[in-house]
């Protein structure tokens, strides 16, 4: 069970006086040696800070891990030879299993009203504990099979189930002067498998609020299918510098026994959706840096979980995104810079005919720009400038008394690193504006510096 502490909306200065003296606590606290990390440490015999700056976030050696299928192994394993010669059975002599867990504290500038009491306003500085708990399979299975498989309860939903997954062949071998790594990705959230920090499924911020109010409009490929889809894909990377990948996606939604039934009640992909992915990475002494492309085309049936649902409606999303990337990976310091841009055309025939939006043609835009520095792998300091416009539609984003889908602002987020699979991080979210407005964006009175959100979370895995 989840015990929350509440602090009254009156004291925001005992609120803000705790953050503080947390940060200071932060930094005062004295470094000790790093340690590795979970299974993958285990199975490489080598700390995580060679995959990881600072988790998820991997180096030039941690994508070419994952690239590989996770497959690289110094531990002792149980082993099998066939008839002709060839491995039938390789099993490390540990499972490679690990666990997460995470606990943190949310606290809104001003408090979310309840609106299930007129006037009253929600429980403010919430503690989850926990705000989620993790196992996972991350490993090697067999020669050239690979796994990372996520298993969470959120204690905040107070729900368990399947979590990011992937699962993936991979081999290399020499093309003239080539050295080409090959595979195929069983996966179930777009971008997951993909081995560059700009993708959003491991950008920064890597861990916020699950409770904090956040803007409405989203693009889909920004994190929207992730669980509720299946998909495989191939992929290849040449000289550790081309990287290139295209697959296909269809609804694969947990617990529904009719996916496909007009009367479901959500929206599924009809047919496939594709997916595709091309990036270039140069990599030069301490230095990285990428450039690249990814998106995808998704034809819904039904529109935005609206029933009934005909077998002529549809809506259709076409989803283009750029990223960058630079890495500079030194002795004592760690920097790294990213920047991402999505840009979503979206024709929703179905959710117009069904009364849930009002244009039938919409651009939607998403932009992040991200800049992290890490002292001794032990104190880091992260800073992100977001923001996401488009056209306005006053049905679609009826929460916004203007109709507009604007919302921009900051993250700062200061974090210590006490061991390298613990961490503790303090994180404030600035809303500039919020779901089409600064002021009164919603038509209570509400504005958007009332949703900034200071986030301590401490996080560790074993």
């Amino acid at each position: 069970m989840t015990r929350r502490i509440t602090i009254p909306e009156g004291d925001a200065a005992v609120k803000f006086s705790l953050g503080a003296v947390l940060a200071t606590a932060l930094v005062v606290l004295g470094a000790v040696p790093a340690h590795a990390v979970p299974s993958f440490a285990r199975q490489t015999g080598v700390a995580c800070e060679a995959c990881h700056t600072q988790f998820p976030e991997l180096t030039p050696f941690g994508r070419d891990f994952k690239m590989n299928g996770y497959i690289f192994q110094t531990a002792k394993e149980i082993s099998d030879i066939g008839t002709k010669n060839e491995k039938t059975l390789t099993l490390a002599d540990l499972p490679p299993i690990s666990f997460m867990f995470t606990t943190s504290m949310t606290a809104t500038n001003k408090a979310v009203p309840d609106s299930q009491v007129a006037g009253a306003s929600a429980q403010n500085a919430q503690v989850a504990f926990p705000q989620e708990a993790s196992f996972f399979y991350a490993g090697k299975i067999a020669p050239h099979l690979g796994a990372f498989a996520q298993f969470t309860y959120s204690g905040v939903e107070d729900v368990f189930g399947i979590d990011n997954v992937d699962i993936r062949f991979s081999d290399s071998r020499m093309i003239g002067s080539a050295d080409v790594v090959y595979g195929l990705s069983l996966n179930n959230n777009p971008t997951v498998q993909d081995v560059f920090n700009t993708v959003p499924a491991w950008g920064f911020p890597f861990f916020g609020s699950d409770t904090a109010p956040t803007p409405a409009a989203g693009t889909l490929i920004d994190g929207a299918l992730g669980g509720d889809v299946a998909g495989l894909s191939a992929y290849f990377d040449v000289n550790r510098a081309f990287y290139g990948e295209a697959g296909v996606y269809r609804t694969a939604r947990l617990g529904a026994t009719a996916p496909l039934d007009s009367t479901a009640g959500a929206p599924v992909i009809q047919g496939v959706a594709p997916y595709w992915r091309f990036a270039y990475e140069h990599r030069w002494g301490r230095n990285s840096w990428s450039a690249g492309t990814f998106g995808t085309h998704v034809e819904f049936r039904g529109g935005d979980g609206m029933t009934p649902v005909t077998s002529d409606l549809r809506d259709y999303f076409t989803d283009v995104a750029l990223d960058t990337q630079y890495q500079f990976i030194g002795d004592r310091d760690i920097v790294t810079a990213s920047g991402l841009w999505i840009h979503e055309g979206a024709e929703r025939d179905a959710t117009v005919a069904l009364g849930g939006a009002s244009r039938l043609d919409s651009v939607l835009q998403t932009a992040r720009m991200s800049l992290s520095y890490l002292y001794k792998r032990t104190i880091a300091g992260s800073f992100q400038y977001f923001t996401t416009w488009g056209d306005m539609d006053p049905v679609l984003y009826a929460s916004s008394m203007s109709g507009s889908p604007n919302s921009n602002g900051e993250v700062i987020e200061l974090d210590y690193l006490p061991w390298l699979n613990t961490k503790l991080s303090l994180q404030y979210v600035i809303y500039n504006t919020f779901d089409g407005g600064s002021k009164n964006y919603d038509g209570t009175g509400r504005n958007a510096s009332d949703n900034d959100t200071l986030f301590l979370n401490l996080w560790y895995a074993f």
